[in-house]
């Protein structure tokens, strides 16, 4: 009985290897605004639906990582769904508290920005599959504000 459940385990991946699925990536993260108690990045993810028909979108996670850590991390629920056969944009605010920050100054040094990880799990509902995790990973370096963003937001 194992090996009959063994085979069919195989024989269900081979054929959803073989399916089309929907592909994401980062296009751009990039300094948005200042608040009281954070700094927001805006990440513009980019995602390519195969199917003619929309795909509900359950959640987005994401997590910040720089200097071996994560910074920040959270979650978008319920963010809308991917359109039919076209390339859907999504936005992913990312909000960085001033604390975490002040002990990456270390990092930040004279030219004041911050290497950073961006992890995002695109979390989507295919029809016949259930829920599918679309896993991103972006690297780069985003500048701290100065002092004129922070006063002109």
């Amino acid at each position: 009985m194992a090996q009959l459940m063994d085979k069919a385990k195989n024989f269900v991946s081979e054929k959803m290897s073989d399916v089309a699925k929907p592909e994401a990536h980062v296009t751009d993260v990039d300094f948005k605004r200042v608040s009281k108690d954070h700094i927001e990045y805006l990440a513009k993810v980019s995602v390519q639906n195969p199917y003619s028909a929309s795909i509900p979108i359950c959640e987005i996670k994401y997590s910040f990582k720089s200097a071996s850590r994560e910074v920040a991390s959270g979650r978008i629920p319920d963010p809308g769904s991917l359109k039919g056969k076209e390339i859907t944009m999504l936005d992913v605010p990312v909000k960085v508290p001033y604390n975490v920050l002040m002990s990456l100054a270390k990092d930040i040094g004279a030219d004041w920005d911050i290497d950073y990880t961006l992890d995002i799990g695109l979390v989507i509902d295919l029809p016949a599959i259930g829920n599918f995790t679309i896993p991103l990973s972006h690297t780069g370096e985003v500048k701290l504000p100065s002092l004129s963003n922070m006063f002109s937001h």
